[in-house]
């Protein structure tokens, strides 16, 4: 047993191996490339931290430029006025604008006034003061002995009446007071100087520490003693500077170190940025990979152990999803034959409709048919009353008075056929999509047609007809059904009613064009079932329809994108209202 477990030992153990070198490929891989993201933060964090201390620095030199050519400072330096007439306006600058210092030096470097009482010293020989005598702007870095502080100096040149320079204003900004506006923040930032002293910084613990152990220059002092800095190694990881930090809780301990130069100040601006999240996405993602390598390969070896009981568990899989398969085919059939029934039943549904539609118009057509035999009647006999006349005013030889009578017969002719055609309209059968249609003449249409029985029953339609066109969207014969049963409604509605008026309004709100049908009934005693099918407030047994009229004008009005609503008016009686996708006059040509 021992001789066939050794080999099996043997691999396990290489196996093991290659993921463990494997996974930490993939970790050094995963660190290297989430530094690169983490990298560019630390930029842009460095370049944001180094264009506010810039930025705050400006203000000061901006200030030496300026005080250096105040109208009192060039008198003083001439011998003019008294220096001490220049302190106070000195102060008064340093006090509103945050200096720490401002000291007029002549030429020789000798201080004629300040704001402060430092002891005097000599600036002659030093950077900034010789650069600000050359007539250029000066800027150096120094510990401030008067308030005991680090301290930025600008050094602005004063320049004579004949042009050269003959002193220097310097400004001096106390360092801390721009510290304090970024300290603790994140991440940690320091600036260095020439001799890799940190001047200033976001962690007051590094600040004024020396890298190289020499001492930092003093104002009115040689040298300045420095603690050193915080014991760090330095690592390169890729193209990557990695520093192992012994510098406190608020340093990080593995860092990633950038720098960016700001030769405006003299400075490097320095950036440690904790690894931490880097390392840990790499340690992850190489767990992940090993786990990922040890999951395959123990699957591997129990797939292997176990092929004969998958093969037999595979033949079984094989046969029920066949079994499902069948079963899903046959309940696909199932549902194609239902949604086959569904869209016969549909379609049966859409022709009841229709057919209900037409019947709608032909029962209107019918409740009229009396009216619209009178209106038809009075033309006729008309006519032949007028033939009859004209046939004798030809025999007595009058021919004028016979035109004239065939001029009232072809105008009567005239009537007649624009009656028969409204009605031929209105009672064909539509089925096309929604076009323009204009609206005021499906309105008169509608009115001529229940022109009769208004007549008969003594209404009054009012309708206020639009001086320029109406163009919506709808089906000319499908919207005159709309506006028919409205108006017939009303004049149902008002059959015990007195008055009987039946008003008509078109109305244009934004987009939509709005149908308004109102009569002077009893009103609607349920507004919120009038649309509902084969509801209906006629009396049991009554002539007039099932209530289907509003049902049906409900779906017709809906098939236009449109909407219909119904409501009892404050001033009594009900008011039907149809909007419908209104079309501009330009679009209609």
């Amino acid at each position: 047993m021992g001789r066939f477990l050794r080999p099996r030992l043997f691999v396990i153990a290489a196996f093991l191996a290659a993921v463990m070198g494997f996974a930490g490929l993939v970790g050094w891989y995963g660190y290297i490339a989430a530094l690169g993201p983490l990298e560019q933060r630390a930029r842009s964090d460095l370049a944001i931290a180094a264009n506010s201390l810039t930025g705050e620095l400006r203000r000061f030199r901006e200030l030496a430029v300026l005080t250096a050519d105040h109208p009192q400072v060039r008198p003083v330096m001439a011998g003019h006025t008294p220096a001490a007439a220049l302190r106070p306006v000195l102060q008064e600058i340093a006090d509103k604008t945050g200096a720490l210092d401002i000291l007029l030096v002549d030429e020789a470097g000798q201080v004629v006034t300040a704001t402060q009482d430092a002891r005097p010293m000599n600036h002659a020989g030093r950077a900034y003061f010789e650069r600000a005598m050359d007539g250029a702007l000066g800027v150096s870095h120094l510990y401030h002995a008067a308030p005991g502080s680090r301290a930025f100096v600008f050094a602005a040149p004063v320049f004579s009446d004949a042009g050269p320079a003959i002193g220097a204003l310097l400004v001096y900004t106390d360092v801390e007071q721009v510290e304090a506006s970024w300290r603790g923040a994140s991440p940690t930032v320091f600036f260095t100087d020439a001799l890799g002293v940190v001047f200033l910084s976001n962690r007051s613990e590094l600040a004024f520490r020396s890298r190289s152990g020499q001492p930092v220059p003093r104002a009115d002092d040689p040298l300045v003693p420095l603690a050193p800095f915080a014991f760090y190694t330095e690592t390169a990881i890729g193209p990557y500077e990695i520093w192992n930090i012994d510098g406190g809780r608020y340093l990080p301990q593995r860092a990633l170190h950038l720098t960016a130069p700001l030769p405006v100040i003299n400075m490097t601006a320095e950036v440690l940025v904790d690894v931490s999240p880097a390392r840990q996405v790499a340690l992850l993602q190489a767990a992940v990979v090993a786990a990922v390598c040890l999951v395959f390969g123990m699957l591997l070896f129990v797939a292997t152990q176990r092929r004969r009981t998958l093969a037999a568990l595979n033949t079984k899989l094989e046969r029920r999803v066949a079994d499902r398969t069948a079963a899903l085919q046959e309940l696909n059939a199932d549902l194609r034959r239902e949604v086959a029934d569904r869209t016969a039943a549909e379609a049966r549904l859409q022709k009841a409709q229709d057919d209900l539609v037409q019947a709608g118009k032909l029962s209107a057509l019918g409740q009229m048919s009396a009216g619209i035999s009178h209106e038809l009647n009075q033309p006729l006999t008309a006519i032949r009353s007028f033939a009859e006349n004209a046939q004798g005013f030809l025999e007595r030889d009058k021919p004028d008075v016979a035109a004239q009578n065939l001029g009232r017969i072809s105008e009567l002719a005239r009537r007649m056929g624009r009656i028969i055609r409204n009605l031929r309209a209105f009672a064909r059968q539509e089925d096309e999509p929604p076009k323009n249609v204009e609206l005021v003449a499906v309105i008169d249409a509608v009115l001529e047609i229940v022109a009769p029985r208004a007549q008969q029953e003594d209404v009054a339609l009012i309708w206020d007809c639009p001086t320029a066109p109406v163009i919506v969207r709808g089906g000319e014969v499908r919207l005159q059904q709309v506006i028919l049963n409205l108006v017939t409604n009303g004049m149902d509605a008002m059959e015990h009613s007195d008055p009987k008026v039946v008003t008509i309004e078109v109305s244009q709100h934004g987009p939509r064009t709005t149908v308004s049908v109102r009569d002077t009934g009893p009103g609607i005693a349920e507004p919120e079932k009038i649309f509902d099918p084969f509801y209906t407030t006629k009396a049991v047994g009554a002539a007039e329809g099932m209530g289907l009229g509003l049902s049906l004008s409900y779906g017709l009005v809906q098939s236009f994108g449109g909407a219909i609503r119904g409501r009892n008016h404050p001033d009594g009686g009900a008011i039907f209202t149809v909007e419908l996708d209104a079309v501009a006059q330009e679009a209609a040509a």
